[in-house]
């Protein structure tokens, strides 16, 4: 009886400020890695020939989601869905040049509502889509964010020594001339070490940061924002000497599918023909294409390694039992497949993506879900795993929890994935993804005209190579009235 009095005294003179502390000591640390351009395209998801053993063990230790997609395959809109909880057709903003704070001045992002909950909020690299006119967000972190160059050569004679025009772009020099500025190499094979490109310097960074938490009674939120495998493929020599005489997977579809509305794919070498010595249009020499697709996986196992040293000091710190650390790609990848270089479409390729949970919360380690999830899902997920109060925020919130799924106690929280991207005419193509199939409604604002359809089937050819909207009205019906829940799109701010 005396030991509980005592107890209690003591808490009841404990100061509101302390008490706070007390709690939030027991709070789970965030490492959050974000990765650009990164497709569920390596060891842990099956491609075998990938060397990514950092990926790979940090699936071991949690669980991936075989079965998630982003809400929009492209850098800014897809970080803005990620950070604010909000798809881009709440938002209305689906271009890379556009702040998400001109949509909601007043959201609140993830790392913002957890410094408001106590967390200490710090970012690395590549968070924010920074470039195209568009610019970070000073009001997420708790001290200065630490950029890095996503464009980053370590060779003379990829640049000539100038300024080149996607460096312009991601760094929001030149703007105005950037058609006048010269292109850089689209792959870049140096016999460097790892730190003479961004993603060395990003993990040294966050490497750094977690030493100074580790000194804090804080707890954590840090972002670290990978930039490879996005182009240029460029990566020290020992990473593309991985995948000398490997018999790389090339792409076998070279053609949008067949019946698809004519807009409905990116043109083919947009975004890869703003590198040398890449044509303005296809075809493309079929030893490039080998090029670019070792290239990619260089990239990719480069930033792996990267990872793997951020790994490695939460492990040599002790903060690993007690950090929850979430792997997600921006969006896919098109490496040829239906003749594209590119994200930028409502194809599966561009939006399937990586997302992995490991640390506290995920109850059996190295467990896979085919749950359908989305990018929008990771703000409430983290929320209600660190314990925080449940999101009332000005923006809307889309995404949905997964703590019942992580803990083994839920299959699934919704049977199909949304996601949306727009084309030119105000075109707005609204997609969904069940197990099986994906219908694409492509609508046109401020016009009577009726939509055009994209159906395909993912049993039967699930290399997307046939349109069968006009075959099967029916199946299209059916799934028009599960898209038909979602509420009408916030179109484009040139479109209202």
């Amino acid at each position: 009886m005396k030991l509980l009095c005592t107890v209690f005294c003591l808490v009841a003179f404990v100061l509101p400020g302390e008490m706070t502390s007390l709690a939030l000591a027991k709070q789970p640390n965030v490492l959050l890695i974000l990765v650009d351009d990164l497709k569920p395209s390596f060891g842990a998801y099956g491609a075998d020939f990938v060397h990514s053993p950092n990926l790979d063990r940090l699936a071991e230790r949690g669980m991936r989601f075989e079965a998630a997609y982003c809400n929009q395959a492209v850098c800014a809109p897809s970080r803005n869905n990620l950070l604010t909880g909000a798809r881009s057709t709440s938002l209305g903003i689906y271009g890379l040049s556009t702040n998400f704070r001109k949509a909601v001045p007043n959201a609140i992002t993830m790392p913002q509502y957890f410094m408001q909950h106590g967390y200490h909020s710090a970012g690395v690299g590549k968070v924010y889509h920074v470039g195209h006119g568009n610019t970070g967000d000073p009001r997420s972190w708790s001290e200065p964010f630490h950029p890095e160059m996503v464009i980053d050569y370590a060779l003379t004679e990829s640049t000539g020594g100038e300024l080149t025009r996607e460096e312009a772009y991601f760094s929001n020099q030149e703007l105005n001339r950037i058609g006048e500025l010269p292109r850089g190499a689209a792959w870049e094979r140096a016999d460097v070490s790892d730190d003479d490109y961004s993603d060395g310097r990003i993990a040294i960074e966050g490497i750094e940061r977690l030493r100074r938490f580790k000194k804090s009674d804080k707890p954590f939120f840090l972002a670290l924002g990978f930039t490879k495998p996005h182009l240029p493929f460029c990566a020290p020599e020992k990473y593309w000497a991985m995948y000398d005489g490997v018999a790389l997977p090339l792409a076998t579809t070279h053609d949008y599918p067949e019946g698809a509305p004519s807009y409905a794919g990116k043109d083919k070498h947009v975004e890869l023909n703003q590198y040398k010595p890449i044509p303005q249009s296809p075809p493309l020499d079929p030893e490039v294409e080998k090029t670019l697709v070792q290239g990619y996986y260089a990239a990719l196992s480069y930033m792996d390694a990267q990872v793997g040293r951020v790994l490695d000091e939460l492990d040599k710190l002790g903060l690993a039992e007690d950090t929850i650390v979430v792997l997600w790609g921006d969006h896919g990848y098109h490496l040829g497949d239906h003749g594209a270089w590119t994200k930028h479409t409502n194809y599966e390729q561009a939006n399937r993506i990586p997302i992995i949970f490991a640390g506290p919360g995920v109850a059996q380690p190295g467990s896979i879900s085919s749950a359908l999830v989305e990018t929008v899902d990771i703000y409430p997920t983290l929320v209600e795993l660190a314990g925080l109060p449940e999101l009332d925020v000005p923006q809307p919130i889309d995404g949905l929890s997964l703590t019942g799924i992580l803990a083994g106690e839920q299959d699934s929280v919704r049977d199909h994935a949304y996601h949306a991207y727009p084309r030119g005419n105000r075109r707005l193509g609204r997609a969904i993804r069940t197990s099986r199939y994906r219908l694409v409604e492509w609508m046109q604002f401020g016009s009577d005209a009726e939509p055009e359809y994209e159906l395909y089937d993912y049993q039967t050819d699930p290399l997307e190579t046939r349109n069968l909207a006009a075959e099967k009205p029916e199946l299209v019906k059916e799934l028009r009235e599960k898209l038909d829940t979602h509420e009408d799109p916030v179109p484009p701010g040139g479109w209202r």
